[in-house]
């Protein structure tokens, strides 16, 4: 069966913390969309370490890793990325897969990405200026290359034709973004990626599976994120809900088994972009420097709010959820009073659903208001040195999403992660 890992949020929950948590579980994991504008944090052996397409099993010497046709690849950043980890993983390209359908972004993506973001003016969305956006529009535009591409001849003549396609479109635009830097390293990194393991993950993965292996699928950014059901047009360019499984990875949805989805302790979002529980007041910065809320791929501070239950139990429909871990539970041990939105003010109407367009529906949170723990959860080491306070704010937070609270993350370090 294949075990599905999504953020619940807006991203940067702790996601490839958990998935480094629970690897030892499975002999595969695989990322089935998204691209560079993800970040998972890792610490090995004291040192962080930042992924932003390989998978976040790659420090596992029995993990397979596979990087699936749902996700957007710049050959630059992940040669960068693999010059990190070899270092400290020496084996990591024997055990790293990589989906021949998988869509490049060139460099022109990143440069037309940069374009339409400043022509949006006070309206953009805060994009990580990756080349994500336009990469995926040449995918469902039928423009795109793909990673099997780099291994046929006529690569550098469909190169061109798709570079000079965003020319065109550049013409059109004041901005001048300068990006002709960029295809000598993108070039060199192509040449590197042809000396990858590049299959047909779609067979590859269905013979593991006849054969009893266990399969994480690794999400990225977060479920408010999803193209199709987040904070639209505030959104990435790709599904993040678990049906983005099935597609990104070319699996059927009988295959799926749990799905474990991550979520803060608290809220935070980073961009543009609705946001009902945000806090612009002393307690929202306080939040900020407490759970050192920077991005990980951009270093952009995090806007940061009280847990949205409304948002999270809308997330929880959608990917039917199984399993709930709270992360960053120890960034509110000195906070006190702790609150939770439990429904909004929607136009003056009190509900518990998430409106069809959040980005111009009036919305106010009602809020719940529980005690501080009293005893730092960052200092517990077992379940039973738990504050019941803290137990009863866990309980709470399962009821109303109905999922329950499985495992709580309490600290960095990869032994700090309590399960209830």
């Amino acid at each position: 069966m294949i075990d599905v890992l999504l953020g619940l949020q807006w991203g940067d929950e702790g996601k490839g913390k958990i998935v480094d948590y629970l690897a030892p579980r499975y002999q595969i994991i695989a990322r089935f969309q998204g691209g560079p504008n993800a970040g998972h944090t890792l610490y090995v052996n004291g040192q962080k370490v930042v992924l932003h397409t390989i998978p976040s099993g790659i420090f596992h010497p029995q993990c397979q890793n596979l990087i699936g046709n749902g996700v957007v690849m710049d050959p630059v950043t992940f040669q960068k990325e693999l010059d990190v980890v070899r270092p400290l993983q020496p084996d990591a390209t024997d055990r790293l897969f990589i989906s021949s359908r998988t869509h490049l972004i060139l460099p022109t993506h990143r440069a037309l990405d940069a374009a339409t973001e400043q022509a949006k003016g006070a309206a953009r969305i805060g994009s990580t200026l990756k080349g994500i956006g336009p990469a995926y529009m040449d995918k469902t535009g039928r423009n795109g290359l793909r990673v099997g591409d780099v291994l046929s001849r006529g690569f550098d003549e469909k190169y061109k034709q798709l570079k000079a396609k965003h020319l065109e479109l550049l013409s059109h635009y004041d901005a001048e973004v300068s990006w002709e830097a960029w295809e000598e390293d993108f070039m060199s990194a192509v040449e590197k990626l042809r000396a990858m393991k590049i299959i047909n993950s779609e067979y590859w993965l269905d013979a593991a599976l006849k054969d009893g292996k266990n399969v994480l699928a690794e999400g990225a950014q977060g479920s408010m994120l999803d193209i199709d059901f987040g904070t639209y047009p505030f959104v990435t360019s790709s599904n993040t809900i678990a049906a983005g499984v099935c597609s990104g990875l070319g699996v059927s949805p009988a295959k799926v088994g749990a799905v474990i989805g991550v979520t803060k302790a608290y809220c935070t979002r980073v961009g543009s972009g609705p946001f009902p529980t945000e806090l612009f007041d002393e307690t929202g910065e306080l939040l900020r420097k407490a759970g050192n809320e920077f991005g990980a791929t951009t270093g952009r501070p995090r806007r940061c709010g009280w847990m949205d239950l409304v948002a999270l139990r809308y997330a929880v429909l959608l990917s039917g959820v199984t399993d709930l871990i709270m992360t960053k539970a120890d960034v509110l041990d000195s906070f006190d009073p702790v609150k939770a939105c439990v429904g909004y003010l929607a136009d003056g109407t009190e509900t518990k659903e998430m409106p069809y367009d959040l980005c111009h529906t009036d919305v106010s949170p009602v809020y719940a208001t529980f005690a501080g723990w009293q005893k730092p959860v960052g200092d517990c080491r077992t379940v039973e040195e738990l504050s019941p306070v803290f137990l009863d704010y866990c309980r709470f937070v399962s009821q109303q999403v109905g999922a329950p609270v499985r495992y709580v993350s309490n600290g960095t370090g990869r032994d700090q992660l309590l399960t209830l």
